[in-house]
């Protein structure tokens, strides 16, 4: 496939693609990103810990710890990195949970999931200028009924709980 770079952002980029597959021509625009970790916290009561963050256009929404891995990031460093900056809790251990892709047909991210444990709260928040967030503890049987009900939109969330529940047989 030969790719042209339209657009380069902070974040992400654009690019188009034109090639050749099964003898058809084919042209697609792609979202080039690097990826994110996000982490399912749960602190030493049980509960998950949520951010409660402003997400353009959408508003306020609540939604788990994640972030953008930073240029030749692995997922795992990322994941203690996004946790400790977004919660101000270090988790003792990561163990991963699943990894997808939100938009498979036009993006390029893959998001990382974690499960995040034995946290310990060690400093306030480190957000960057243009991040608006506060942290939110909720119950999984809570989260869960959230998520049913639509009250939660946000696929990370949706996955690695959902992925969690059905590994527990919570449901």
């Amino acid at each position: 496939m030969k790719k042209k770079k339209i657009y380069e952002g902070k974040i992400l980029g654009l690019s188009v693609y034109d090639g050749i597959i099964e003898g058809r021509k084919v042209k697609r625009e792609m979202i080039e990103h690097r990826g994110a970790a996000a982490m399912l916290a749960f602190d030493e009561d049980s509960k998950v810990i949520l951010v409660k963050q402003h997400r353009f256009p959408h508003g306020f929404v609540l939604e788990i710890p994640a972030g953008t891995l930073e240029k030749g990031e692995e997922p795992l460093k990322c994941a203690f990195r996004e946790l400790e900056e977004e919660t101000g809790y270090r988790a003792k251990k990561m163990t991963p949970l699943i990894t997808y892709y939100p938009s498979i047909g036009y993006n390029t991210e893959a998001i990382h999931c974690f499960v995040a444990t034995g946290l310990k709260k060690i400093a306030d928040l480190s957000l960057d200028e243009d991040e608006i967030l506060s942290v939110v503890k909720i119950s999984m049987k809570r989260l869960i009924g959230m998520i049913k009900s639509g009250k939660i939109q946000d696929s990370k969330t949706i996955c690695a709980v959902l992925t969690y529940a059905a590994k527990k047989k919570l449901f």
